[in-house]
This record gives C-alpha cells, structure tokens and sequence, in this order.
C-alpha cells in the first residue's frame, strides 16, 4: 500500500491510497469517523479495475496527519486482535 498526499491543508485532506479496494477504504472511513475531531471521511473510486482511491478527510478540531494516524493505529490493533482470535480456531 501507497498513500499519496494530493492536497494538504490545516482541516483538509485529499489522499490517494495505492493497492487497496474497497474493503481497506471502508474499515479506514469508519475508524477515521471514530475520530474526536473528523468532520468528514469519504471516498471514491473512479474505475472498479484500474481505478485507485481517493479518500476526502475534513476535521474540526484536530489535524488530518494525526486523525489518519489515530486512525491507521486503531485499525492496527483491531487487526492484530483478530488475528489472535483467529488463531485460536
């Protein structure tokens, strides 16, 4: 995965992320909306097959670099537990 920072701003952020569908975007929107402080999380993508997705961040009270690290670490462990869990089976 490759996330490239298309724009930048203090409560605004346009990213696009390399190597993922759907299924990464939709975990990583709804972590990002647990968030304190994120206004918005959405994203698109252009061509089911070719086509690489664009994430929109917006945020009130909190800078989108450290929403989108809250975010990713949340993930990382929610990963990491299921993965536990799995293993356990």
């Amino acid at each position: 995965m490759k996330l490239n920072i298309l724009e930048e701003g203090p409560k605004k952020m346009l990213f696009e992320i390399e190597g993922e569908g759907h299924t990464f975007c939709n975990a990583l929107r709804a972590k990002l909306l647990e968030v304190s402080g994120v206004h918005l999380a959405v994203y698109s993508i252009d061509h089911p097959l070719t086509g690489k997705p664009k994430m929109m961040l917006e945020t009130t009270s909190i800078k989108p670099r450290d929403a989108l690290k809250k975010a990713a670490e949340a993930l990382k462990k929610e990963f990491k537990d299921l993965e536990k869990e799995a293993g356990k089976i």
